[in-house]
C-alpha cells in the first residue's frame, strides 16, 4: 500500500485533491489507519484515479463523474465519452479563436478610424460579368469578414472541384457578392463565384449567373488579408456619406490576386452607389 503522499506523487495529483475526493465519496482509500486516521491506497486504484482526472479535465462536474464510474461504465464506452466530449471542447475552442479573431479586427478598425487616407477610392462602372457560384447563408450578425472566411474558403474549394469536373474553366478571378435573404429576416446570402464563359446546363451542380452592369460604383483596392478588411470597407462608408452618395447595397469583391500568404491578397471592393 502507499501513503495518502506517495499515492499523490505516482497520481500526480495534489494530497488535497485526494483528501477532497475522499470526502465526497469519489475516491475512498483503501485503509485508514484507526489509531492514526491515515490513509493508505493500493496501486490498483490509480486506475479509477486516472478516470477521475480525465472526466474532469474534460468538462464533467464530480458528480457527472462519481455517476459515470459507479455505473461500471466499460473502457470502450468511457472512450466513445472521451471522443464526443473532445470534439465539443475542440469546438468550443475554434469558435473562441474566431471570436478572438473579431474582436482584434474590430480593434484595428477602430484603431484607425478617421486615419485611413480616402485618396485611392475611385469611381467607376463595373461592367457585366458570367459567374459560376455555390451559395450559403449566415447570419447579419455574423456576417463580418472573420465570420465569412470560414464559409467562403470551402466554398470556393468545393467550387473549384465542381468546374473541373464538369470541364468547366475558370476564364477570370473569383469574385464574391452578398445580398439579404428574400424573407426579409437577417439572413445574409453568401455568393463566391467564379468568371466563367459557359452556358448554363441542367446537369451542372453549380449555379450560372450573369452578375449586372454596376454604372456606378465607389471602389477601393484592398491589400492583405480579408480578416483585415473592415477598415477599407467602413472607410469607404464614411467616404460615400461625405461626398453625397448613397449605398446601393453590399459590395462586390473582386480578388485581383490570391498567392497562399493571405497577407498578399490583393482584393478590390466594387461597392454600388447613387446620389444622395
Amino acid at each position: 500500500m502507499f501513503t495518502i503522499g506517495d499515492f499523490a506523487r505516482h497520481g500526480r495529483v495534489s494530497v488535497r485533491m485526494l483528501r477532497h475526493y475522499d470526502a465526497i465519496g469519489l475516491l475512498r482509500p483503501a485503509h485508514v489507519d484507526a489509531a492514526s486516521g491515515y490513509r493508505f491506497y493500493q496501486a490498483g486504484q490509480l486506475a479509477r484515479l486516472n478516470r477521475v482526472i480525465a472526466l474532469k479535465d474534460l468538462g464533467f462536474t464530480l458528480d457527472q463523474v462519481r455517476s459515470i464510474l459507479d455505473e461500471q461504465v466499460n473502457i470502450d464506452e468511457l472512450r466513445g465519452m472521451l471522443r464526443l466530449r473532445r470534439a465539443e471542447l475542440a469546438a468550443t475552442v475554434a469558435a473562441d479563436a474566431m471570436r478572438l479573431t473579431r474582436v482584434e479586427a474590430r480593434l484595428r478598425t477602430i484603431e484607425t478610424e478617421g486615419r485611413m487616407p480616402t485618396d485611392d477610392i475611385v469611381i467607376k462602372r463595373i461592367p457585366a460579368v458570367r459567374v459560376a457560384e455555390l451559395t450559403a447563408t449566415t447570419t447579419a450578425d455574423a456576417d463580418g469578414p472573420e465570420g465569412i472566411g470560414p464559409i467562403i474558403g470551402p466554398l470556393y474549394d468545393e467550387l473549384y472541384r465542381r468546374l473541373d469536373a464538369a470541364g468547366v474553366p475558370a476564364t477570370g478571378p473569383a469574385i464574391a457578392y452578398y445580398d439579404a435573404a428574400s424573407d426579409g429576416d437577417d439572413t445574409v446570402v453568401i455568393h463566391a463565384g467564379l468568371t466563367v464563359e459557359a452556358e448554363p446546363r441542367a446537369d451542372f451542380d453549380f449555379a450560372i449567373v450573369d452578375l449586372p452592369e454596376i454604372g456606378t460604383a465607389a471602389t477601393y483596392v484592398h491589400r492583405g488579408s480579408m480578416d483585415n478588411v473592415m477598415t477599407g470597407v467602413q472607410a469607404m462608408a464614411r467616404w460615400i456619406d461625405g461626398h453625397g452618395y448613397r449605398s446601393g447595397g453590399y459590395a462586390r469583391e473582386l480578388y485581383l490576386e490570391c498567392p497562399e500568404d493571405e497577407e498578399q491578397w490583393v482584393t478590390e471592393l466594387q461597392e454600388p452607389i447613387t446620389p444622395a
